[in-house]
């Protein structure tokens, strides 16, 4: 049975009984049961309200459970969403994976092959350059020989300036030392090849063009030479009679028949005028012999034929006089400047190639 039947029930059963006489000691008893009643009433009420309350809890709790549901569906919905997206993130990281794992290996054989470019790069530079310095080398050593040879510098010169420009082509750091020791050497080259040869030339011809007019030991008479076998004809006053003069010219004339004087040379001074042409004609050719090994820097070959033209003119040829002397004092000169001269010569050049062949 409810309770909205039991309250009906309460309600009619004061109705459906006869009233009773009120009397003092029912008095009380009608109180109680108007409080009861009153109790009751209020009770009805309450578990009305709270039956209502209890609906109006019941709806809520219906809309949250909906709400729940809904937003449970929404949750689930976007979990499956999201694990969706994170098998996606899954998949794309595993592909970017792949792709950089790739990647890596293909800068990785990138890098390998630019290391082996490097390295052959460098080793084709390395033997560039080897063969550069090899090249030069034996260019410049070919020309030192023809130089040596020849005595002719010009073909050294011209190796070297060639040793140079390729050089400056090649543009090589390492390769700056070389360029400045030939480029020394070259300069040192122009500056000998100006300076010996063309002082030394001129007095060999001017000895040459001497040789005629050197007297001999044995020539008698030479006048004006002022040397110790020399004499000075004894002049005669301008004003002296005809006759004076006649017997001082031919007292000198009879002077210059006889000439005292200690021979140390004989052979020298019995040289017949043949034997001094041919003297003559050899000392030139000695010369000329002198000046074609001094041209072809044959040193050696040089001085010796110039001792050979001292020690000729020295026992042939009168030492007292004047262009003797003049030609002595040439021949000195000559051998002490021959003596000075020095082969051509590329010494810093080759150094400077050793050191380059070498790689330091």
């Amino acid at each position: 049975m409810s309770d909205a039947s039991v309250l009906n029930e309460n309600l009619q059963e004061p109705a459906m009984r006869a009233p009773l006489p009120v009397t003092a000691e029912a008095a009380p008893q009608a109180a109680a049961l108007v409080l009861s009643r009153i109790a009751f009433v209020v009770v009805a009420v309450v578990a009305l309200g709270a039956l209502v309350l209890v609906l109006v809890l019941w709806q809520r709790v219906g809309g949250m459970r909906e709400q729940l549901a809904r937003q449970s569906a929404d949750a689930m919905a976007q979990s499956m969403e999201a694990r969706t997206l994170a098998r996606q993130a899954q998949e794309v990281v595993r592909d970017t994976a792949a792709r950089a794992a790739l990647m890596e290996t293909r800068v990785n054989e990138v890098a390998l092959q630019r290391s082996q470019l490097e390295e052959l790069m460098q080793s084709l530079s390395r033997s560039r350059d080897e063969n550069l310095v090899v090249d030069i080398e034996s260019a410049v050593r070919l020309a030192l020989q023809q130089a040596q040879v020849t005595g002719d510098i010009q073909p050294l010169l011209a190796a070297l300036k060639t040793a140079d420009l390729r050089i400056s082509r090649a543009a090589q750091p390492r390769l700056a030392p070389l360029q400045r020791a030939i480029q020394r050497d070259s300069d040192r080259l122009r500056t000998s090849a100006s300076a010996d040869n063309s002082d030394a030339l001129q007095k060999l011809d001017d000895l040459m063009r001497g040789i005629d007019e050197l007297p001999p030991v044995n020539t008698v008479g030479m006048r004006g030479t002022g040397g110790l076998n020399a004499w000075q004809p004894e002049a005669a006053p301008p004003d002296a009679p005809w006759w004076e003069r006649f017997l001082v010219l031919v007292r000198a004339e009879a002077r210059s028949l006889l000439r005292v004087g200690r021979i140390d040379r004989p052979e020298a001074v019995l040289m017949t005028p043949d034997q001094v042409f041919f003297l003559r004609e050899n000392l030139k050719l000695r010369l000329l012999n002198a000046r074609l090994t001094l041209l072809s820097r044959q040193i050696d070959t040089t001085r010796s034929e110039l001792a050979a033209v001292s020690t000729s003119l020295n026992r042939y040829f009168d030492p007292a006089s004047r262009r003797v002397q003049a030609a002595a004092t040439l021949l000195q000169q000559l051998q002490a400047q021959v003596r000075t001269t020095e082969a051509p010569r590329v010494d810093d050049t080759l150094a400077a190639l050793a050191t380059a062949a070498a790689g330091r």
